[in-house]
Parts: structure tokens; C-alpha cells; sequence
């Protein structure tokens, strides 16, 4: 049985406790074994950390201290995964580039708040993630972000939804899904998640559940074959 961290908190505006529990019930359908907590400290064991096959963080904004964002960091370079999605990853830890770096993006803006009505169209169909998922529409913030160009898209919006001052460099194309490797471990985000009622959405929730189930099979993978973050390991200065 896959076992998964769920830690909620941060800026109450984006349902952390709401969000969690639709991403605890998701999971426990699929067989997961679950845990769920609403302090940061879940992360000062790097060892028990380990213990689980996926990391879900739910947590806006905030302040963490170096050494838990580097205990997850390790986690996930080992073979945990990661998954989230909107404010509760993306917008964890805004002052961490740390975080920034293993999650492969950062909310910016939502130009026109949370009543815009916009497309998020799958770019991708190969991916399990996104298999058999069609483009649809959603009402709610239209997550504008900065992404490591190494992310795998799996899913982009159209920006400029409304005029803002973003509005005269034209029309871009702005990652919702994406995937990432972190070492062993596998990154999945979805930029969906304002609030809970998201998830009614059909194709928000199947992109969210088979995001993170993905994510979790990176674990059995590394266990398997006996992988270790070490191998990541450098004297060099990454941070």
C-alpha cells in the first residue's frame, strides 16, 4: 500500500483544510494509505520523510526553514514524490528558491482575479496524466507563473484573459500541468486549486489524481532498484 504525507496550512483564502481533504479522499479511493498533518515540522525528519511514497504540500505562502525545505528536497531526490497544486505548491514559500527550484515554478499573477472564465488546453495526450482528458473551461484564477524551462507541459492557458498591463506583449501560452524529475523523484503540479469546488470539474480532478498517482510510482521504482540520492550529491554549490 502507497503511503502519502498530505501537509496543510498557510493562507486559509485557498482552502488548505478543504483541498487536503478532496486530495485525502481521492487517494484513500485509490488504495493509499494517508496522513495527514497541519504543521510544518512533518518535514524535520528527513528519515521519515522517506517513509512515504508521495509529499503533498497545501500550503500558501508562509515562511519554512531552510533545513525542512532541504529535508524535502532530499526526500524527493531519493524517490518520494511530489505533487500539489495552485497556491498550496506553487506559492508555498515565496523567499525559498530552494522550493522554487525542486517544484519547477512560481505563481506571479492572476490578472483579473478569481472570476475569469478560461480554457486550459491539453498539450500533451501521451502522457497518463493527461490520457483521454479534453480541453475544458473553468472559472476561477488564471495562474500566471514562472517555470523552469525544463518542466514537461502537459496542459497551457492563453494569456491575456482580461486587459492588465501584461496585456500589450501579446498572447502567450502559460503552463497549467506539469511534470518534473528531481533526482529520482517525480514532480507533478497543477496550477488549478482556488478553491476546493475546483476539483467538481471533471477534467480538473482526473489531471489532479492521475498527477499525483504518478508521482507516487517513482518510489517503487527507486526502492526496487535500490536508487539513492547520492548519486546527486555534490561538493559543488548549488544553492
Amino acid at each position: 500500500m502507497k503511503k502519502v504525507l498530505l501537509v496543510k496550512g498557510g493562507w486559509d483564502g485557498h482552502q488548505p483544510n478543504e483541498v487536503t481533504e478532496v486530495f485525502n479522499r481521492m487517494l484513500k479511493d485509490e488504495g493509499f494509505d494517508t496522513t495527514v498533518s497541519d504543521t510544518l515540522e512533518s518535514f524535520r525528519d528527513l528519515e521519515y520523510l522517506k517513509t512515504f511514497d508521495l509529499i503533498i504540500p497545501t500550503w500558501t505562502m508562509g515562511t519554512i526553514e531552510r533545513d525542512l525545505v532541504m529535508n524535502v528536497i532530499e526526500a524527493v531526490a531519493g524517490g518520494v514524490g511530489l505533487g500539489g497544486c495552485h497556491g498550496g505548491m506553487c506559492d508555498a514559500f515565496r523567499e525559498s528558491t530552494e522550493w522554487q527550484f525542486m517544484t519547477g515554478g512560481q505563481w506571479v499573477s492572476h490578472p483579473g482575479g478569481a472570476e475569469v472564465e478560461y480554457t486550459v488546453n491539453i498539450t500533451n495526450n501521451s502522457s497518463t496524466i493527461t490520457d483521454g482528458v479534453e480541453d475544458f473551461k473553468i472559472t476561477s484564477e488564471q495562474y500566471y507563473v514562472h517555470i523552469d524551462p525544463c518542466i514537461e507541459v502537459l496542459a497551457t492557458t492563453r494569456f491575456p484573459s482580461v486587459v492588465w498591463y501584461n496585456s500589450p506583449n501579446g498572447e502567450v501560452d502559460v503552463p497549467v500541468l506539469w511534470t518534473k524529475k528531481w533526482g529520482h523523484g517525480r514532480v507533478f503540479y497543477s496550477s488549478l486549486g482556488h478553491h476546493a469546488d475546483v476539483f467538481d470539474i471533471p477534467g480538473a480532478f482526473e489531471t489532479m489524481k492521475n498527477g499525483l498517482m504518478w508521482a507516487a510510482e517513482g518510489n517503487q521504482i527507486a526502492v526496487e532498484n535500490n536508487l539513492s540520492a547520492d548519486e546527486f550529491s555534490s561538493d559543488k554549490k548549488m544553492f
